[in-house]
C-alpha cells in the first residue's frame, strides 16, 4: 500500500467538491498500479450518495442559512455531514477486485489503529459501519469501474454533532430499523475514547497518527507517497467543470412525481417516486442509500408503463437483474412497496 498526497502547492485542499472528485480521477484516469490510500478533511458540507434525493435527506433552509455546501459523491451510501473535525479516507485499488464489497477488509486497519490509540471498543458492525458501543463513528461506501474501485468512508474525530443533527433529516423508517430515535443518538466522535495524549490533537495531528499506524511507520517521510502534480490537477480541474461543480449534479432534480414510498431493507433504504396515468406507471425514479455496481435506470425503464398491480409489477421486475442493478431484494418486496402508493 502507498499514500497519495492530495495537497495542492503544499497546502491541504478543504473544498469538498474538489475532494469528492478525487477518487473518480484516481480510478478512471490516473490508475496508479496497486493499492493507494488518500486521506483528507472537508470544510462544512453535506455529502449525499449518488442515488439519493437530496431534498428528502437534507434540511435545505438550514443548509443555506449556515452556508454549508451540498456535494454529491460518485458512490452509493447515505447522507453524511463533514466539517473540520472529520476525516475521509479512501482506498484506491486498480485492476484487482478481489476485495470489492468486503467492507471489513478495509475497516480493520482503521479499527486496529484506533485500538492502539485507546479506542479499544471500536468495531465493525452491520453492512458498512464502524461503531463504539451502539454509536456509529464511520460509514463506508465503494464504487467500481471495471476491476478497479474506491473503498472508504468517514471518520468522526471531533465533528459538530449539533449541526449534523440539524442539517440531516434521515427517514424515520431507517432510524427505526436500527433501533434508534435520532441522528444524535446513533453517532459519536472517537476523540473522547482515545488516550489523553491523542485527545489533545487537532484534526491534522490525528490524521498523522492514523497514517503512521496504517503504514507502520515512524515518520511520514518513511511512507511511500505519490504527490498529485500540476498535470494531475489540470485534469481534475477539467473534470470538475460542467459536472461535479454544478447544482444539477450536486442537488439533482426533484422530479415531484405524485407518489412517494420508501422502506429500509438489509441492502439499505429504497425509495420510489412515481406518477400514474390511469393505473399505469407513467414516470418513476428510484432513490436510496444502497450501494450497487449496477445501473438502477434499467429497473426504472422496466417499470415504466407497467400496471400498478402485484402480478404485473413482479413480472416486469423479474425481467431485469435486480440483484446486479440494485441489490439483494426480491421482485415481490419491491412490488409490495410500490403498492403502498403514498400520495405526496
Amino acid at each position: 500500500m502507498f499514500f497519495i498526497d492530495t495537497s495542492r502547492n503544499g497546502k491541504p485542499v478543504y473544498d469538498p467538491i474538489v475532494n469528492q472528485s478525487l477518487d473518480n480521477y484516481l480510478v478512471n484516469d490516473l490508475k496508479l498500479p496497486g493499492h493507494g490510500l488518500i486521506m483528507y478533511v472537508n470544510q462544512p458540507a453535506v455529502i449525499v450518495g449518488v442515488n439519493q434525493n437530496a431534498y428528502a435527506e437534507v434540511n435545505m433552509p438550514y443548509l443555506k442559512e449556515k452556508g454549508i455546501k451540498l456535494v454529491r459523491r460518485t458512490s452509493g451510501g447515505g447522507a453524511v455531514y463533514h466539517d473540520y473535525g472529520n476525516i475521509i479516507f479512501e482506498n484506491i485499488v486498480i485492476n484487482d477486485d478481489e476485495h470489492f464489497g468486503d467492507f471489513k477488509y478495509f475497516a480493520q486497519p482503521i479499527i486496529d489503529a484506533l485500538h492502539d490509540m485507546g479506542a479499544t471498543n471500536a468495531e465493525m458492525r452491520g453492512r458498512n459501519d464502524m461503531v463504539i458501543g451502539n454509536q456509529k463513528f464511520s460509514g463506508m461506501t465503494m464504487f467500481k469501474v471495471g476491476k478497479s474501485y474506491a473503498a472508504g468512508g468517514t471518520l468522526m474525530f471531533d465533528l459538530d454533532m449539533d449541526v449534523a443533527t440539524k442539517v440531516l433529516t434521515p427517514e424515520k423508517d431507517k432510524l427505526e430499523s436500527k433501533g434508534v430515535k435520532s441522528v444524535e443518538s446513533r453517532v459519536t466522535n472517537v476523540k473522547p475514547f482515545l488516550k489523553p495524549e491523542f485527545q489533545q490533537l487537532d484534526i491534522e495531528g490525528f490524521k498523522k497518527q492514523l497514517l503512521l499506524r496504517l503504514f507502520d511507520a515512524k515518520s511520514l517521510d518513511d511512507i511511500e507517497t505519490y504527490h498529485l502534480n500540476d498535470h494531475d490537477w489540470s485534469i481534475i480541474d477539467d473534470r470538475l467543470k460542467g459536472k461535479y461543480d454544478t447544482d444539477e449534479w450536486n442537488y439533482g432534480k426533484n422530479p415531484g412525481f405524485d407518489y412517494y414510498v420508501s422502506k429500509h431493507y438489509d441492502i439499505g433504504t429504497v425509495s420510489f417516486n412515481y406518477s400514474l396515468s390511469g393505473n399505469q406507471i407513467s414516470d418513476i425514479k428510484i432513490y436510496g442509500d444502497f450501494i450497487t455496481g449496477g445501473d438502477i435506470s434499467i429497473i426504472e425503464k422496466a417499470l415504466k408503463g407497467v400496471e400498478l398491480s402485484e402480478d404485473a409489477l413482479v413480472a416486469a421486475l423479474n425481467q431485469v437483474d435486480i440483484k446486479a442493478n440494485l441489490g439483494d431484494v426480491s421482485a415481490e418486496e419491491l412490488a409490495d412497496l410500490l403498492l403502498e402508493k403514498t400520495e405526496i
